[in-house]
């Protein structure tokens, strides 16, 4: 069985840049493919990456090129996450090797707990990002937020919450809409995604981004 959404204070948006928020977080089909691409880079920095991507959706029919974001594998430092609630990383990684190896490891998020990323540039025609995620007990799920860098400090919004199965799937694609709250500078934003675990433990692994139009 596959997620279930459940709206938070927006609307579903187009294919194109507009003005909304996403709300597709939920698992789609599994089919028996699968890619080599070369191996992802990470988003540091004030301007965004012009390095290596890669394609780790290809499998669920998504050809778009992503990038890891900085420690978004747990595998090793969590350096620049914000984590609250007794969120921590453990043994147990998504079983795709999204990343170009299969991983030792995810984060775990208790019930209430929540776990920020660093802040990362996107470009503001066309941000999204997907991730992994599987739920701990029955009524689990996950809500996702995006906090954005304004001139006025920081703003967040919440995309959506995500009922989960107990398989890991990836989410659809979810647009930052970095344009909200005047974050643009030259084109482009700062954002980080924050992930609060909702009615039970959950976990989370490998969250891209694609901070380039394309």
């Amino acid at each position: 069985m596959f997620p279930r959404i459940f709206p938070a204070a927006a609307r579903r948006l187009p294919s194109r840049p507009s003005t909304g928020l996403a709300l597709a977080l939920t698992g789609v089909a599994l089919v028996a493919c699968s890619s080599t691409p070369a191996r992802a880079a990470l988003l540091t920095g004030p301007t965004c990456s012009q390095g290596a991507v890669r394609q780790p959706f290809l499998r669920w029919g998504d050809a778009n090129y992503y990038e890891l974001v900085s420690g978004g594998d747990f595998e090793g430092s969590l350096s620049g996450w914000t984590l609250t609630g007794g969120a921590k990383t453990v043994a147990g990684s998504e079983p795709y090797a999204a990343t170009g190896s299969l991983g030792a490891s995810s984060l775990s998020l208790p019930a209430g707990a929540s776990a920020q990323s660093p802040f990362t540039c996107v470009d503001a025609g066309y941000p999204s990002f997907r991730l992994f995620a599987r739920n701990e007990a029955l009524l689990s799920s996950v809500l996702v937020q995006v906090v954005y860098k304004t001139v006025l400090g920081t703003s967040t919004a919440s995309l959506g919450i995500a009922s989960l199965s107990a398989s890991w799937n990836p989410t659809l694609p979810m647009l930052t809409n970095s344009i909200i709250g005047g974050v643009l500078n030259g084109g482009t934003g700062q954002v980080a995604l924050r992930f609060i675990a909702v009615g039970g433990p959950s976990r989370i692994d490998d969250v891209f981004i694609d901070p380039r139009m394309r």
